[in-house]
């Protein structure tokens, strides 16, 4: 298991490949990005805070969580903080697993987690405006499924 909290970009493909590499006893292995989406054409960048240490502790729980719920061979969760522009990449999540059911279902557990619960705060920049996310209920009820 790695869980990263990085203010600095990272290269999508080297962490899938390298995820992946010499896997030979994982049948299935997802991964998932999320990036920064446009609001209405007006979203020049967002900002993400967090706390150090506290956040990587609740993103260890959860991972360890998903990891023997569905046992899981391996799990990776990349999350950015600090400012990022339209387009750049939020986070990643990659699960292993000997079969893709358990591959799939954990890796939407684990976003499902990231969107609504794990300790970041968002704020988006619109135009000279800037707000904070407010949480969305729709996130919240994606975690009633689990």
């Amino acid at each position: 298991m790695r869980i990263v909290v990085q203010e600095a970009p990272f290269d999508f493909g080297a962490e899938a490949a390298g995820f992946a590499a010499g896997r030979q006893d994982m049948g299935a292995i997802v991964t998932f990005t999320g990036v920064v989406r446009d609001v209405d054409g007006g979203l020049s960048a967002m900002e993400i805070e967090h706390y150090p240490g506290m956040t990587e502790k609740a993103l260890e729980k959860i991972a360890t969580e998903a990891s023997e719920r569905w046992s899981l061979g391996d799990v990776l969760v990349i999350h950015r903080f600090g400012r990022m522009e339209r387009g750049e990449q939020i986070m990643m999540v990659a699960t292993a697993a000997r079969h893709r059911k358990d591959a799939f279902e954990a890796a939407e557990y684990l976003m499902d987690y990231l969107k609504s619960r794990a300790p970041f705060w968002k704020k988006e920049h619109v135009g000279q405006d800037a707000g904070w996310v407010a949480a969305r209920d729709e996130d919240e009820d994606a975690l009633t499924r689990w």
